[in-house]
């Protein structure tokens, strides 16, 4: 018989939304807060919301939010009766759970010993197999360990390596055929171990053309076992989650919930957790993937439509009290889909991005759509941890009014100063294919030249651009002097000529004041206008069509830029000034590759005199605890290698220089 034990203090052992979110279900509670903070973090977000904050060390994961002693002394020195650990980090760490309960503190999560088990890939299988649970067909850790060549022959191709801690999309390669093996082993294992601290890999069939489907689970200590609905997960990169929905809809169904109960008890399951499956598009059939013994990031789209508050059921459990009921027969209210905003580069490869959040605006107090977010405007997107800036999510009567509600939230997001994944988030929600057709695991990344085509900047972009910096000027908003009196001539008209560009285009916009407007030419077509700057918000009319955009201004460089924000995304236009022009100089050294992010160099394949070809693996930049091989981008001869392996690098800075090859005559 388990005596329920309240819970007076918990302490958070995370970072950015995760524990804003958790802070403010525990306040709401009536419970007293801890945050814990690397240096890197100090004026976050989730350090202002609690009541009290502790430093942990510095920004590096490993010194600060993985050292689960600092951790416990926190939790003791602020006199904390409980941790929630939040995803990540050491939120599936067996031996920190186990601390937590040596130490009397409760674990927000369930006990070290099924965190163990279903936290080794290869154990969870076997124990799924033992509960009746279908597995997909693979090989185990002693196998591959034994005989990898001939374990991956068994399985057969294309096969997934995976690491057997891994979580999180992090510790998986795709093979498709032999020659790639081995290459692939090396990398899932350098992954596992900078990750999850073991690089033990085992083998899974790939299962091509199939749909990611989970079951939010939950127990108590009191042997109930409840399912909290089902997700779809299949829009993904990187076999990392780009969105999330529930209910799973056409491939969710009343069996997969039953085996992802199943599994739980085969564990004895206390608190939040997650049975991921691939459901094939053969009826009704799927296969157990793994088990996150956590609550997951897509846990809000649950919420929704389950109308439970998710993290508080956690605490309840964590303080011995039963699951309700009511829980046993649950019905979903309407459907809910979940966004999640990062910093990365799409049409880049999904490359993480980093820097300030110059300009942030998120759609709070819109109708039907909540927002989970650690930043704000002003924050850093470090290359320390994970680059999410955001989840939004939106839930409508059904699917197809979610998905309007999310069209509307992200036409009035605004980020500026990192790189992110607005504009794929904005093309999914108008993309017939992905709004009416169930798309698989491996669509998404087929699908990003399509959904993001080369911008164009029309006649009206230029205009407003112009009638954007002109207002600026006016109200003195550049800090360059004599800006304000541009275009004052005596006894002639208000005109001003300016040159904008974007990329290769540059074309000369004229703005003249006419009565209480403007007329604009751009090349040959000419605009009647008006035009009104509130703040950053800039209104303006082309010959009786409204556009509405923010507009910012960037004067770092030698060419200042004018940034426009509006539904069709982001646009920058130089500003050029002859002399600046004139006095530019690229310096950038031929052939020379640059860092496209910040980040530790893990592996050098190439020496000095090498020689190359097109697509080679030069070397490896880990960052965000993913791995990025630079390759060479045509023939040659390396002339330069800038650093060796577990050397720090900047972003933009030269790594590799190749000579490139003579054309054959």
């Amino acid at each position: 018989m388990v005596t329920p034990t309240p819970i007076h203090t918990v302490l958070v052992a995370n970072r950015g939304e995760i524990a804003c979110r958790v802070i403010r279900t525990a306040r709401a509670l009536g419970l007293r807060t801890v945050a814990v903070s690397s240096d890197a973090d100090a004026g976050a977000l989730h350090v202002e919301l609690a009541d009290v904050a502790v430093r942990l060390g510095p920004a590096p994961a490993a010194e600060s939010y993985l050292r689960g002693d600092a951790i416990l002394e926190a939790a003791r020195r602020t006199r904390a009766d409980a941790i929630h650990p939040g995803y990540g980090f050491l939120s599936e760490n067996a031996d920190f759970a186990q601390a937590c309960e040596d130490a009397g503190i409760a674990f927000v999560g369930p006990s070290a010993e099924a965190i163990r088990l279903m936290g080794s890939k290869d154990a969870a299988r076997h124990a799924m197999i033992e509960a009746g649970v279908p597995v997909v067909p693979g090989a185990d850790v002693d196998e591959v360990l034994d005989d990898p060549v001939g374990a991956a022959e068994r399985v057969g191709y294309p096969l997934l390596v995976k690491a057997a801690a891994g979580g999180g999309g992090k510790g998986m390669r795709v093979v498709r055929a032999p020659a790639e093996l081995e290459a692939a082993l090396a990398a899932v294992r350098r992954e596992a171990s900078a990750s999850f601290g073991d690089d033990a890999v085992l083998f899974e069939r790939w299962v091509e053309d199939a749909r990611h489907v989970e079951v939010q689970v939950f127990g108590d200590a009191h042997g109930n076992v409840v399912h909290v609905l089902d997700r779809d997960c299949s829009t993904q990169r990187r076999h990392q989650k780009v969105m999330e929905e529930a209910p799973a809809g056409l491939y969710g169904s009343e069996e997969m919930r039953a085996a992802a109960i199943a599994a739980a008890r085969a564990v004895d399951y206390r608190g939040a957790g997650t049975v991921e499956f691939l459901a094939t598009r053969n009826a009704g059939e799927f296969f157990f993937l793994e088990m996150n013994t956590r609550l997951q990031v897509e846990h809000p789209v649950s919420e929704c439509v389950s109308g439970l508050d998710l993290v508080a059921l956690q605490l309840a459990v964590a303080a011995g009290e039963r699951l309700p009921e009511s829980l046993s027969d649950l019905r979903p209210d309407g459907h809910a889909i979940g966004f999640r905003l990062y910093a990365e580069d799409p049409a880049a490869g999904f490359l993480p991005a980093t820097g300030t959040l110059e300009h942030l605006v998120l759609p709070d107090g819109l109708p039907g759509i909540r927002v989970d977010a650690g930043v704000r405007q002003g924050d850093v997107v470090s290359p320390y941890y994970d680059p999410m800036i955001a989840k939004l999510i939106a839930h409508g009567r059904d699917r197809a009014q979610a998905i309007a509600r999310m069209r509307t939230a992200l036409a009035a997001t605004e980020v500026h100063g990192v790189r992110t994944n607005l504009p794929l988030l904005r093309a999914l929600t108008t993309d017939p294919l992905w709004c009416e057709v169930p798309v698989t695991t491996v669509w998404l990344e087929g699908a990003v030249e399509r959904l993001l085509p080369e911008p164009t900047t029309t006649a009206e972009h230029f205009a407003t651009a112009a009638l954007g910096l002109v207002l600026l000027r006016e109200r003195g908003a550049t800090d360059r002097p004599f800006d304000a009196l541009r275009g004052f001539a005596l006894n002639a008209p208000n005109r001003e000529t300016l040159a904008l560009g974007v990329g290769e285009r540059r074309e000369s916009v004229v703005v003249e004041r006419a009565g209480d407007g403007f007329r604009v030419q751009v090349g040959e077509t000419r605009f009647d206008a008006r035009a009104v700057l509130e703040g950053s918000s800039l209104r303006v009319e082309l010959d009786d069509v409204q556009h509405r955009a923010t507009v910012l201004r960037e004067d770092a460089g030698a060419v200042p830029r004018l940034v426009l924000l509006d539904v069709q995304g982001e646009q920058r236009f130089d500003v050029h000034d002859e002399l600046a022009s004139a006095l530019a100089r690229d310096e950038q050294v031929p052939g020379s590759l640059l860092a496209p992010m910040p980040g530790q160099v893990i592996a050098v394949h190439v020496e000095v005199g090498a020689t190359v070809a097109a697509g080679d693996a030069l070397l490896v930049l880990e960052a965000m605890k993913m791995e990025h091989t630079i390759r060479a981008p045509h023939d040659g001869v390396v002339q330069r290698v800038a650093f060796a392996a577990g050397d720090r690098v900047e972003e933009g800075v030269v790594l590799v220089e190749i000579e490139e090859a003579a054309a054959s005559a």
